[in-house]
């Protein structure tokens, strides 16, 4: 008996001084928990020597994390609307022990802080707007949510990176009745388009007419000029004048008047012959 009780406290003694390596991984904080009980603040990236009895070190990822949340609320004019957010966060690793001694590992970080900070933000914005205001004014809707997820979220030791809506999801009949005012819309819009269109166009064809119109006109009027001008300049004189410039030196071999001929040439040889 007392021979077991010496090797009970001398396993004890060598438990509580022997040591076993634990790694601090990379992007990850280490949490020393001594009998249960959290110490200290955080311990940085990094090899340590650790009593395996008393002694139990955590790692908790402080690298960005990804969670994506999907939530039904209903809008101010009481249409339901399933909102999906995502949201990039970590947790702040100089608060590595208080965030586990009071919220525990990541997950339960996710589970208990992070989806329903969402849950209620999507719900608290959302009952803001009209269902067509979530669409036409989304990007002061994903204000108003990050806004709020990072208020309440810093309180919890944990900070946000960004927040993205991935997409808003209405019930079928309203997700009909936007898509037909969507095509009615379309619809107004290509008929003004045509409008326009039809109106630059008769434009055109008003300015061409128009155009050759005016040049029909300049014409006309040059030319009139230039009758007129040929009509003050031209005189007998210069009409004989042109007629001597265009003369060959030849008579006429043949010259006549009203049906009578008179052959020029004959004459000319009868002469010759007397």
């Amino acid at each position: 008996m007392k021979m077991t009780k010496a090797l009970g406290l001398a396993w004890l003694a060598l438990g509580m001084t022997g040591c076993s390596p634990h790694v601090v991984e990379a992007g990850t904080v280490g949490v020393r928990v001594d009998w249960g009980a959290v110490q200290g603040g955080g311990m940085p990236e990094g090899l340590y020597w650790r009593p395996w009895l008393k002694t139990r070190i955590v790692n908790l990822d402080a690298r960005v994390q990804k969670k994506e949340t999907r939530a039904t609320a209903s809008s101010r004019d009481l249409q339901v609307v399933t909102t999906i957010i995502a949201l990039n966060y970590r947790i702040d690793p100089a608060a590595a022990a208080t965030i586990y001694q009071s919220l525990g590992d990541l997950p339960s970080v996710d589970r208990n802080i992070i989806d329903p900070v969402m849950q209620e933000a999507v719900k608290t914005a959302t009952a803001r707007y009209n269902a067509e205001e979530l669409i036409t004014k989304r990007p002061e809707v994903k204000q108003a949510i990050t806004d709020y997820v990072t208020k309440v979220l810093e309180s919890s030791n944990v900070q946000v990176i960004d927040l993205n809506i991935v997409n808003f999801e209405f019930d079928n009949q309203y997700q009909a009745a936007i898509e037909a005012k969507q095509v009615a819309e379309q619809k107004a819009l290509a008929a003004t388009n045509d409008l326009r269109r039809i109106e630059v166009e008769a434009k055109q064809q008003e300015a061409i007419a128009q155009g050759k119109a005016n040049a029909a006109l300049i014409e006309a009027r040059a030319e009139a000029e230039r009758q007129e001008l040929l009509r003050k300049t031209i005189t007998p004189e210069l009409v004989q004048w042109q007629a001597i410039q265009r003369w060959d030196g030849r008579m006429p071999l043949v010259a006549g008047e009203g049906a009578a001929f008179v052959d020029v040439a004959a004459l000319s040889g009868a002469k010759a012959t007397k």
